[in-house]
């Protein structure tokens, strides 16, 4: 690919994920990225193996982490993805550190991407206040009770936030998740955390 087909180059991008991850939200969404040139860590809450599933139900793959939460900052990265699976983001939501690394990302502007469960560090957070953002269904009323606006699209784009519903979206999430992450739109922190 050349370097104008590859809009992320120069770019390093942190996922974070746990053991619960939709293995095909971790796969192809950092698979784009990286076509696109971008450099992708995977930051989780332990050093080792994070465990993939498939449907929330069946053990997939085991990924490598590269850093721990507590290893690594917002400011080494480009911006920050935030894969799905019911688990993962559960496990996710129950560490602060973790929370902490979210919240950094947007307190210095960065861009996020997140898909189907992944929303759920960002109500956590209290980051999606005043925000429009898609997510798997079941998220909806947490999201408006967060005092996020919920909408059902395939994808949704509020100032440098990336959102999708589910693994059907994820040519669209990526795709529009590589325009993002290239124009390095920033995120605004509209609430309190």
């Amino acid at each position: 690919m050349a370097q104008s087909q590859q809009p992320l180059t120069g770019k390093r991008i942190a996922c974070l994920a746990a053991d619960g991850v939709e293995d095909v939200e971790y796969t192809q969404s950092r698979a784009a990225a990286e076509q696109a040139g971008a450099e992708v860590h995977l930051i989780s809450l332990n050093s080792g193996e994070i465990q993939s599933m498939n449907q929330d139900i069946d053990p997939a793959n085991r990924y490598r982490v590269d850093r721990t939460v507590n290893e690594a900052t917002a400011a080494d990265f480009d911006a920050l993805l935030l894969p799905g699976g019911t688990v993962n983001p559960d496990r996710l939501r129950m560490n602060p550190q973790a929370m902490d690394f979210v919240r950094a990302f947007f307190q210095q502007q960065k861009p996020v991407a997140a898909i189907c469960h992944g929303p759920w560090s960002l109500v956590e957070t209290g980051l999606v206040s005043g925000r429009t953002v898609t997510s798997f269904p079941s998220l909806r009323t947490d999201i408006r009770n967060a005092g996020g606006n919920w909408v059902d699209q395939q994808v949704q784009v509020d100032n440098g936030l990336v959102t999708s519903r589910n693994p059907n979206d994820l040519p669209a999430f990526c795709a529009k998740m590589i325009e993002v992450f290239a124009q390095g739109e920033t995120v605004h922190q509209m609430a309190t955390a």
